[in-house]
């Protein structure tokens, strides 16, 4: 049986810029094992397979690999799927689409908008707010985790976090952007390091200086995923709004944040995340991005 496919740039409104996602449709009759083998087929951060909705009120029933292991939730695959169901919208509207794609996290809501041949624009709504999940690692086992001295690692109120929003990660703040280009994770000392998660991935960030408004940048290593590095990582970007609430006087009402990511590796990418505050509690979050159609085929075996 042959089953459609679509590649996208996530994150970006330039293909080849961003972050690559692999979209199947067709994917009734896949088991576990061969979703698995076909994300390793395509060797991305994350493959998604798209389903009939189990409940008709939702769009699609989608699951979400990486080359070597399934996720509840990542943010590049939901606004990718979102994106791509909007341009393969059979009534080719082009005002935006509300609906909602049920991941393993549970039902996720999403708005998806047609900007132009072959891309668009989304945004969902965090199905899970972020939670401390445990006490950040000690500074000096970050640096060495990531080929920095310990003096790099923090700066004004951000220090060694771990927060999740469906998928765990080790948030790790370093001093400046030059010092974010210079990290490295380190193996199998990374590896040690993170090893008590069940998710070893570190998201490492910083302050844009002289940005106007709250702007970050970011990198996202998860050697035990098979993802050498993230270009962007939306489920990342949902967990930093937990740091952000940690570390950062963020004051009530509304909050616009952008985090550029994929610089160091050549896909610029850019996550727009707004956070809701009331009564100094995060009441509500949403990861927004654009993407653009690469490719299309068939997956043959």
């Amino acid at each position: 049986m042959t089953r459609r496919f679509y590649t996208l740039d996530v994150f970006s409104g330039e293909a080849l810029t961003g972050n690559p996602l692999a979209v199947v449709l067709d994917a009734e009759g896949l088991d576990d094992g061969r979703m698995q083998a076909i994300a390793g087929e395509f060797n991305l951060s994350e493959t998604v397979f798209v389903l009939p909705p189990e409940d008709p009120r939702q769009r699609a029933d989608i699951r979400i690999f990486t080359p070597k292991r399934e996720l509840p939730f990542a943010g590049h695959p939901t606004i990718g799927t979102a994106v791509l169901m909007a341009l393969l919208d059979p009534d080719k509207r082009t005002d935006a689409l509300a609906f909602g794609l049920k991941e393993k996290v549970g039902i996720v809501s999403c708005v998806a908008q047609v900007e132009g041949e072959g891309r668009g624009s989304a945004r969902f709504r965090l199905p899970r707010l972020p939670f401390v999940w445990g006490e950040g690692k000690e500074t000096a086992d970050c640096a060495w985790a990531l080929g920095l001295d310990p003096t790099e690692i923090g700066f004004d109120r951000h220090v060694p976090s771990r927060h999740s929003a469906g998928v765990a990660y080790d948030l790790v703040p370093v001093a400046s952007p030059e010092i974010l280009a210079r990290a490295r994770a380190q193996g199998e000392t990374f590896e040690k390091i993170f090893s008590d998660s069940d998710h070893p991935a570190a998201y490492v960030y910083t302050r844009l200086p002289g940005s106007a408004g709250l702007r970050f940048r970011a990198r996202m290593f998860g050697l035990g995923m098979g993802v050498a590095e993230d270009p962007a990582t939306g489920s990342a970007a949902a967990a930093f709004a937990g740091a952000l609430m940690q570390c950062e006087p963020l004051g009530e009402g509304e909050h616009g944040i952008v985090i550029e990511q994929g610089v160091e590796m050549g896909r610029p990418s850019e996550i727009a995340l707004q956070m809701v505050i009331e009564n100094g509690v995060l009441v509500s979050a949403e990861i927004g991005g654009q993407a653009v159609l690469v490719s299309r085929g068939e997956f043959l075996a």
